[in-house]
């Protein structure tokens, strides 16, 4: 069987080069969440006859597409949407290494409504030629058809309708991965996930999950951390859903036969009708089960023992969300909004440290959501196992309103080195930023294959109680000792045992 021919416990499936590694596109790992199986537990993949082709675009599960592209300029619109998303790409070395490889698993972010796995900024090609390791990057269900809270409202069959589908379809990608990437050359005992907002948060709920464990043994989360809504919470938003669409409760069949765009539209009045200062409507909620408790409180329960982690934010992750002329808030609906997000009735004083400006507002939101639930979580898994914390500052077009700032998701592409993608449409790119994005790369790639992310060009001690060392990510990219300590503390209520 030559190198591209490779077989799966579903069938044969024949890869390709590209851009200089072996490449095999939209493998099915569970069946269609189709008719009878939308709302419900993912399947394994049944097998096929004959040769798979492995050149195939991965479709978008059903989403609303910013038709300008977004930050990257990466316009996505003439990318086919389906239901029937589930499936991974793989990228491996162009020659066979003699032992099983390292594999970097990566899952999506886009506030669990947008994104896909097989979206050109998510190439592993770099990742696969310049790491020598295997990279996956998996699909799930997103919005309304892959974080609805049914499973209340579905009996107790075996096979009903269920809460956190899209989480479910990632832990079946990852089965998969363990029992099929042997074949491509990878290690199964030695799966990284790695996955950025919505991507990092899943990681969050995955690590706390009963049904991932084993699943992998390390995890790199950027930009997102413990994230999920509560039963009430969910069983609420599902009744106003249901609502809309004029289904009864006791008539979930009849959500077989209506299209998926009237589900999203369904799904925006809702949103419309939850107000400015609503939070993400649909994404992980804790239903007792699939999901115990929160990512946060399970973690620091060990529910992670054992697995490393590297988790980071960005320096202005809020320029990303509140443009130049954005309408601010009042007072009251950002209590209120921080109050939801934060968990915490202490952050309606917080929000009143923060000018009701733009700046202001970009710095709350960095700070507030991510910020401080990147410093809890790691907090939460420091007793367990080793944690590295990071912070991105890197701007990559000085004096830009928003690629001047290190903006929500401005890392990614350094992570995944594809800035060709971004010179390509029309974005300024130079020697340094290839340097960050080698450098970025590096530390990547060696904590997926030795469990740290020090390099020889880049030491990055882990973060403990102590020091609380920190990878700032730059033009001179370098580690310093407790950023911003004052304001920590004041965000996690935390004590220090260093002595000042």
């Amino acid at each position: 069987m030559d190198q591209l021919l490779i077989r799966t416990h579903n069938g044969l499936i024949q890869g390709y080069v590209q851009n200089g590694v072996r490449t095999w596109k939209a493998i099915p790992y569970a069946e269609p969440p189709v008719g009878e199986r939308r709302f419900r537990k993912p399947l394994p993949a049944r097998p096929w006859a004959g040769v798979r082709s492995g050149d195939m675009t991965v479709p978008l599960a059903p989403q609303r597409v910013n038709p300008t592209g977004g930050a990257f300029r990466l316009k996505r619109d003439q990318i086919p949407q389906s239901e029937d998303c589930l499936y991974v790409n793989v990228w491996a070395p162009d020659e066979p290494a003699p032992q099983p490889l390292p594999v970097m698993v990566w899952i999506h972010g886009g506030a669990f409504v947008t994104g896909g796995g097989g979206l050109p900024i998510y190439d592993g090609s770099e990742l696969a030629r310049r790491g020598g390791l295997i990279v996956v990057s998996l699909s799930y269900r997103l919005g309304p058809l892959g974080f609805t809270h049914f499973s209340p409202f579905s009996g107790e069959s075996e096979d009903g309708y269920v809460s956190n589908a899209g989480l479910l379809d990632q832990i079946e990608a990852l089965r998969w991965v363990k029992h099929n990437i042997a074949a491509f050359g990878g290690d199964p005992q030695q799966v990284t996930v790695f996955g950025e907002s919505a991507g990092s948060m899943s990681i969050a709920a995955l690590l706390a999950m009963p049904a991932a464990q084993g699943l992998f043994t390390r995890a790199i989360m950027q930009s997102g951390a413990s994230q999920a809504i509560s039963d009430s919470h969910g069983r609420l938003l599902t009744k106003g859903l249901l609502d809309i669409l004029g289904i009864p409760e006791d008539q979930l069949e009849r959500l077989q036969e209506v299209p998926a765009e009237e589900i999203l539209r369904a799904a925006d009045e809702l949103k419309q009708a939850a107000g400015a200062s609503a939070v993400m409507l649909f994404q992980p909620v804790v239903d007792g089960k699939l999901l115990p408790v929160t990512p946060l409180e399970a973690v620091a329960a060990g529910s992670a023992a054992g697995i490393e982690i590297i988790i980071g934010t960005n320096r202005d992750e809020g320029a990303l969300f509140i443009p130049e002329g954005m309408p601010m808030l009042t007072k009251e609906q950002n209590a209120r909004a921080y109050t939801a997000v934060t968990g915490s009735k202490e952050a309606a004083s917080w929000i009143e440290a923060y000018p009701a400006t733009v700046e202001g507002q970009r710095q709350a939101m960095t700070e507030l959501f991510f910020w401080r639930s990147a410093l809890q979580f790691a907090e939460a898994q420091l007793p367990h196992a080793a944690v590295w914390m990071y912070r991105y500052d890197y701007a990559m077009v000085p004096g830009d309103p928003l690629l001047g700032t290190a903006f929500h998701s401005a890392e990614i592409p350094f992570v995944f080195n594809n800035l060709d993608l971004l010179a390509g449409a029309g974005m300024p790119v130079n020697e340094e930023m290839r340097s960050v994005a080698e450098c970025m790369q590096e530390a990547w790639t060696s904590f997926a294959k030795r469990g740290q992310p020090s390099t020889p060009s880049l030491p990055w001690p882990a973060y403990d109680a102590e020091e609380r060392w920190t990878m700032v990510f730059g033009a001179d990219s370098a580690v310093t000792r407790d950023p911003d300590a004052d304001k920590r503390r004041m965000l996690t209520g935390g004590s220090d045992k260093r002595t000042t």
